[in-house]
């Protein structure tokens, strides 16, 4: 076993299968991470304006998670960064993403955590 696998005192960090339980819960949170960038910090402290609202900085990522549903704006964004944030820039910045995005129009993107809500949009 690899030194990685391993806490401060030796002991294995992993949890064998037959000692993992699954709870069969619905959490309805949604979330992107992001390369760190210029743009992806700027999305993230407009973000984090909102206390609904996670922002989480790794070493080059950035996670924003929230409950419900996320809201990007990309005129609001744009004037946060101080020049365009279009869709397209959102969604390459975008590594990775959970729940439903769903890119309403060329302003804004919502990440949807509740899978009902989204069949408005679909």
């Amino acid at each position: 076993m690899s030194t990685t696998a391993r806490d401060s005192t030796k002991n294995n960090i992993f949890k064998s299968m037959k000692d993992i339980t699954f709870e069969q819960t619905i959490s309805h949170q949604c979330g992107v991470t992001m390369n760190d960038s210029v743009e992806a910090r700027a999305i993230a402290e407009y973000m984090d304006q909102d206390p609904k609202v996670t922002v989480t900085y790794n070493p080059a990522t950035i996670r924003i998670d929230g409950e419900g549903k996320l809201i990007f704006r990309m005129d609001d964004i744009s004037e946060y960064l101080g020049r365009e944030m279009t869709a397209e820039i959102f969604e390459v910045n975008t590594s990775t993403h959970y729940g439903r995005m769903v890119r309403i129009d060329d302003n804004t993107v919502i990440l949807f955590g509740d899978m009902d809500e989204v069949f408005e949009y679909i």
